[in-house]
């Protein structure tokens, strides 16, 4: 019986895998964010690219007005 509550009481003052899964939810939002952001970034560079685009279509020398489709 003395054995089985020193193993119930290492068992209960072991914190390795709370600390674990912490890390990965931890991990888990920061990859989440970081890929929203890389999302988010790009469209609004598309966006920009976009409107250059449509700003420039058919001006400057030689221009023809169809090498811009957005």
């Amino acid at each position: 019986m003395k054995q089985f509550m020193t193993m119930a009481r290492q068992f209960r003052d072991d914190e390795d895998g709370a600390a674990m899964v912490e890390y990965s939810i931890l991990l888990g939002i920061v990859a989440a964010a970081s890929i929203l952001s890389i999302i988010a970034i790009g469209k609004w560079t598309s966006d920009q690219f976009t409107t250059l685009c449509g700003t420039l279509d058919g001006k400057g020398a030689g221009a023809s007005g169809t090498a811009c489709k957005p």
